[in-house]
Order: structure tokens, then C-alpha cells, then sequence
């Protein structure tokens, strides 16, 4: 059986000598791959299992016994947090999606606009807001309820931040399920006499059963790997392990015990990781009919599409408060003292942070098309070639996905700090980080897209003389314009509001615009803060604006993954 096996791969390899760029592309992208995601996380596992040189537990060992277990504690504030994330915004995204695809309720484009808001932003804005609102100077705490001594951190703040934050995530995740539904179905549930609630009971909510787990899944371990809101509210008292592995590296220089933390933040993401791929993920169930699936009954009663249009709205108020108060605090004077209009937080972003704004851009604005461009090559290359280390590709480059940003910043700390690979402190380090770090939905896209382009195009050309170069660039890739402009898209608002990994890979010469709107709050700068943050929302407009109508204009498309 074994000798079986690599005779199929030493055919493969003779096979693709004879097409020797494809055979360079694919070395190249596996020994990127190798370099830039599995490199740093073996370096983070080195580190945290080495004391004085050789093999030790002791960074363990001081991690579970430091401050009467002071890590152990923000381990499980972590999970705890993750979890009732999970839950609390995987059950509001789904109200709101169902809300939207089964109960025909007014205003859907509107509510679907303001879902999507918070994915456009920083991840840490909405612990900016929760603080303007409910702090000690807070609009609703101190100005309407007159709170003396309000508190905006904690725990409650922080799963607030966390729910706002990542419930659009799984909201985009549960439309599309719950719209890959037939309604026939249900229809046909209906006419055999099922009430509404047993049909939502026996037939809606079973098939969208893996969809929801797996919206839990991806909400719990972006809860894990966040960084921003931990770092901004959830304070002393209540330790998250993410913020601890950046202050113990950042603050006390000890790089083995930040490892450590790294290692044990990285267990549980990269378990429900495994869960959602190569579990959850094989037990979605299609209901594709080819009959018409436009619905004849109404699923939903009158009584209970009012409420649930009452839900969204109390929904999208919410999230409308926070983002109008992020407005207001960049122009007030001074955020809970003075509310005169003035322009003084844009000047003074301007005049000092200019740099940090451009440097933003110029980050970003080079790692998009390149992570744009290996993720749709990944994409052809693991559906349509057969070649050795076939698994091992689509395997590492979707690990980024999975690998909390924290423990990619220290990893690429620890790998690009000495030669050959001495990194440090430059621009390539950050563009480094953010292609391979936003590569998995373009590669996600291209696969999708190319599930669905019959092969025989690409054999056609490769019959009539094309290589594969040739057939890729000229046959498949514009077939992937759509999936390639959303991975552009994704990359581009991912790398402008980035912070986990950002902040440890910033340096005096190379500035990021999420990192000073941390420092702008951590010095009480409120006011400058939102300013920085309304800036970085523009520029992400701007940026979605010119993607959606260049596919307009051009290919005759509006498809984004930011939009249904």
C-alpha cells in the first residue's frame, strides 16, 4: 500500500516536470507557507518548551504557579468569554437572519447595512463606544442616568464588546444557510397540515443545525483570538489570556512565559478549528431541488413577523448608538465635559497621526493584491492539481485562519529577529504577516468558485497547446473575478483594522492606525480616538466603493462577501 503510494507521487512529479513553472510555483508556495505560517508557530512552541537550552515544562510550570494562578484564572476568563460569545451572538445573528430570509419584514437592505457596519471597523470600537456610553463620563451612565461611580469594565462589558463585535460574523454565516434552504420544504410541511412553530421546530431548525454549530465555532475562536476589546475592558481584576501573553512580552520582556501563554491560548483555537473544518463543515445538508424555491405559504405568522421586526430594530438601534456615539466623540470638545461642536480631534489626528495613517495604507495597500493573487493560485492549485504535499498546502494555509493573532505576532517576534530571516522593525515583516495572515477566504473563495467551473474549459485549453500558466491566467482566473475582488476586499479591511498581530510587529519607523487608537485610549485621549476611528472607516468606504464599482462597470457583478 505504502510502496503503491509513492509510486503515484513519483508519477505526479514526473508528471509535472514536464511543466516546470507549475512545478517552481507550487516549491515556492510551499516553502512560503512553511516560512511564513508553520515556521513562527514552531518557534513559539521551541521556545515555550525550552528553559536554559534544553527541553523544560518549567514556563508551565511558572505560568499555572504565578500569583496564586493569576494565568490559570485568565485561561478560563478566556473560555468563559469565548463560550457565552458563542452562544449569546451566534442566537441574535440567527434571530436577525431569520428575520431577514423567512419573516418578509420592512427595511431588509437596511438592516442588512447595519449588520455589516461592525465588520468594517476596528474590532476594538466597540469597547471605545461601550466606555463612552456606559463609563464613569459616560452619555447614558452619567449624562441621562446620573451614575456617579459607572463602570464600563469587566466582564459584562467585555461580552457586550464581544457580541457586538462578532455577532455580523455569524450573521453572514446564517443567512447564507437559512437562504440555501429551499422553502419549498417548509411549503410543503405546511400543506400537510404542520403549524408554523412545528415546522420551524422539525424542519427550519434541524437543517440549519450544522450551520449554527459552526457559526459558534468561528465566533468562539474569534473571541479567543481577540485582542482589542480584552485589552481596553476587561482590566485587572478580570485577566484574558491574550492581553497577558502581550503584557508579559511588551511589559516584562519575559519572551519564554509570553510563549507559554501563546502555546496554551493556541490548544483550544486550533481544537474548534478542527471541529468546524473537518467536522461540522461535512454535515451540511443540501436541499437543492431545482424546482422553483420561491416560497407560496408564509412561514411566518403576522404576529410573530412584527415581533421579530421589533427584534432587529432593537438590534440595529444598538448598533446605530454606538457607531453615532464614536461620531459624536470625535467631534465633541471634550467627551463627558464639553459637547461644543469643533474639528480639534480630526486637526490633532492630522497633525500627529498623519503618518500613522499613511504607513496604514501603505501596509495594506501592498498586501491586498498580493494576498488577493496567492489565494486564488492556492485555490486553482488544490482543486484542480494533483501533486505532492497537495494536503499539506491547503492544510497550513487555512491555519491562519485557526492561529489567534497574538500568537502570530509573538511567533514572527520570535522567527524574524536574528539572521538569515532578520525582519524586524520593517515594512516586510507587516506585509509578510498580513498576506499570509487574510490568504483563507480568498482561498476559500477560488475553491467555491472553482467547485462549480466544469474542468473540461481548462482541458480544452490545455488540448489545444495552453500551460498551465497560460490556462490560469487566461480561462480561470477571470472565471474567479468575483471571489478574487471579495478576497481583495476582506484582505484590504482586515489589514486596516488589524491590531492582534499588528501591535507587536510595529516599530518607530513603520506606524498602524489601530495601534495608535489603542495608545489614544489607553492616555484617556477619547476624542482622538474616535476621530482616528472615523478615519479608518472612510478609508475603508472609500476602499469598498471602488472594488464594488469596478466589478460593476467592468464584469457586470456586485457580488462581496461583505454583501448579499
Amino acid at each position: 500500500m505504502k510502496t503503491a503510494f509513492m509510486a503515484t507521487q513519483w508519477q505526479e512529479i514526473r508528471k509535472m516536470r514536464k511543466d516546470p513553472l507549475l512545478l517552481g510555483a507550487i516549491i515556492v508556495i510551499l516553502l512560503a507557507l512553511i516560512l511564513f505560517i508553520i515556521y513562527p508557530l514552531i518557534k513559539v512552541c521551541i521556545v515555550s518548551f525550552q528553559a536554559g537550552g534544553k527541553f523544560s515544562l518549567k514556563n508551565f510550570r511558572d505560568v499555572i504557579v504565578y500569583s496564586n494562578g493569576y494565568y490559570v484564572k485568565a485561561f478560563f476568563n478566556s473560555l468563559w468569554i469565548g463560550i457565552a460569545t458563542a452562544f449569546l451572538g451566534t442566537f441574535i445573528a440567527f434571530v436577525f437572519a431569520y428575520s431577514l430570509t423567512r419573516a418578509n419584514i420592512p427595511c431588509k437592505k437596511f438592516f442588512n447595512l447595519v449588520a455589516t457596519i461592525p465588520i468594517i471597523s476596528p474590532p476594538f470600537i466597540g469597547a471605545l463606544a461601550i466606555i463612552m456610553l456606559f463609563g464613569r463620563n459616560g452619555f447614558i451612565s452619567s449624562t441621562l442616568l446620573g451614575m456617579t461611580n459607572a463602570s464600563a469594565y469587566g466582564p459584562k462589558g467585555l461580552l457586550f464588546a464581544q457580541i457586538l463585535t462578532f455577532f455580523p460574523v455569524a450573521y453572514i454565516t446564517l443567512r447564507g444557510v437559512l437562504e440555501s434552504i429551499s422553502p419549498t420544504l417548509e411549503d410543503a410541511a405546511m400543506d400537510l397540515g404542520g403549524n408554523r412553530f412545528t415546522i420551524f421546530r422539525k424542519v427550519t431548525l434541524p437543517l440549519a443545525i450544522p450551520g449554527i454549530a459552526s457559526s459558534m465555532l468561528v465566533l468562539f475562536i474569534e473571541s479567543l483570538a481577540d485582542f482589542g476589546n480584552p485589552l481596553v475592558l476587561a482590566g485587572a481584576q478580570f485577566p484574558i489570556l491574550s492581553v497577558q501573553a502581550y503584557l508579559e512580552i511588551t511589559g516584562m520582556g519575559n519572551f519564554a512565559k509570553g510563549a507559554a501563554l501563546a502555546f496554551i491560548l493556541l490548544v483550544p483555537s486550533i481544537t474548534a478549528y478542527i471541529l468546524q473544518k473537518y467536522w461540522v463543515s461535512k454535515k451540511q445538508y443540501v436541499t437543492v431541488t431545482g424546482k422553483p424555491t420561491q416560497s407560496s405559504n408564509n412561514v411566518v405568522s403576522p404576529a410573530a413577523r412584527w415581533f421579530l421586526f421589533g427584534a432587529s430594530l432593537a438590534i440595529a438601534l444598538v448598533i446605530i448608538t454606538v457607531y453615532a456615539s464614536i461620531v459624536w466623540g470625535a467631534l465633541a470638545e471634550s467627551w463627558g465635559n464639553s459637547s461644543k461642536i469643533t474639528l480639534r480631534n480630526f486637526a490633532y489626528v492630522f497633525r500627529v497621526g498623519w503618518e500613522a495613517v499613511t504607513d496604514t495604507m501603505v501596509i495594506a495597500g501592498l498586501s491586498t493584491p498580493i494576498s488577493g493573487i496567492l489565494g486564488m493560485v492556492i485555490a486553482f492549485l488544490v482543486v484542480r492539481k494533483v501533486f505532492p504535499g497537495r494536503r499539506f498546502m491547503e492544510f497550513s494555509s487555512m491555519l491562519s485562519f485557526a492561529v489567534p493573532g497574538t500568537v502570530i505576532g509573538i511567533g514572527y517576534i520570535l522567527a524574524f529577529n536574528q539572521a538569515p530571516f532578520y525582519l524586524t522593525g520593517t515594512l516586510a515583516i507587516l506585509v509578510l504577516n498580513f498576506i499570509f495572515r487574510y490568504i483563507p477566504v480568498g482561498i476559500q473563495g477560488g475553491v467555491a468558485v472553482l467547485n462549480q467551473i466544469d474542468p473540461s474549459i481548462e482541458e480544452a485549453a490545455v488540448d489545444l497547446g495552453a500551460d498551465s500558466s497560460k490556462t490560469f491566467r487566461k480561462i480561470t482566473l477571470p472565471l474567479m473575478i468575483p471571489a478574487f475582488f471579495s478576497a481583495l476586499l476582506f484582505a484590504f479591511v482586515r489589514s486596516m483594522t488589524a491590531i492582534s498581530a499588528a501591535i507587536f510587529l510595529v516599530s518607530a519607523r513603520w506606524k498602524f492606525m489601530t495601534v495608535q487608537i489603542m495608545n489614544q485610549v489607553e492616555s484617556g485621549n477619547i476624542g482622538a480616538a474616535a476621530a482616528f476611528s472615523i478615519i479608518l472607516v472612510g478609508i475603508v468606504l472609500v476602499a469598498m466603493v471602488v472594488i464594488k464599482t469596478i466589478l460593476r462597470l467592468k464584469y457586470q457583478t456586485t457580488s462581496s462577501i461583505l454583501s448579499h
